[in-house]
């Protein structure tokens, strides 16, 4: 089994090309393989967005007219033009209607994850809880066509919260980039939703 290496090729690689985090490949990965290599004018939802690495991500290929929105319980530091961020808890509807965002994002992502525990049972629940407040977001915000990606724990339940996916999307499909790290339990979700 390989050692764990907190500095491997992909977070050296995401800071000399000046990306806030290592994940930015996994949505790289991610997104190529679903065919989204442009969202040119698109509207972009991304949930647990801090320190702002996918949103680095997704606001070059929003460009020239595409908006991003990055929701995080943490203040996230400017990206440019095309994003803009907010601090709110996502479980606050409240507070999510306050924001006055836009009706419809074409796509919605999440790679929020839970403060982990180490009991492996209590970081897959909490997982889960986090891809089921992402769905609960997507449901109501993504447009007719519109693609949905969540980061989730592999483990008990996963088959249940993959059934509670696929009643929305009908496909899903399941991707586990290779910026993962080796040992991680973490796989990404993706589904879209049916168009009209």
């Amino acid at each position: 089994m390989a050692r764990y290496q907190p500095k491997d090729r992909f977070y050296r690689q995401a800071k000399s090309e000046g990306l806030r985090a290592r994940s930015a490949y996994k949505l790289e990965e991610i997104l190529e393989r679903l065919g989204l290599r442009s969202l040119s004018g698109k509207q972009v939802l991304d949930l647990g967005a801090a320190p702002g690495g996918w949103l680095q991500i997704l606001a070059r290929r929003v460009t020239p007219s595409g908006r991003v929105v990055g929701l995080d319980l943490v203040a996230i530091p400017p990206i440019g033009p095309l994003v803009t961020t907010h601090v709110v808890d996502v479980r606050d509807r409240a507070a999510l209607d306050a924001l006055h965002l836009p009706p419809r994002f074409d796509l919605v992502t999440s790679d929020m994850a839970p403060k982990t525990t180490g009991i492996h049972s209590t970081d897959v629940a909490r997982s889960h809880e986090l891809v089921r407040m992402a769905l609960e977001v997507a449901r109501e915000r993504l447009a007719p066509g519109g693609y949905f990606v969540a980061k989730v724990f592999m483990g008990e339940g996963v088959r249940e919260l993959e059934q509670e996916l696929k009643a929305s999307f009908g496909e899903l499909r399941t991707i586990r980039p290779e910026a993962t790290r080796e040992g991680s339990r973490e796989v990404y979700l993706t589904g879209k939703l049916k168009a009209g």
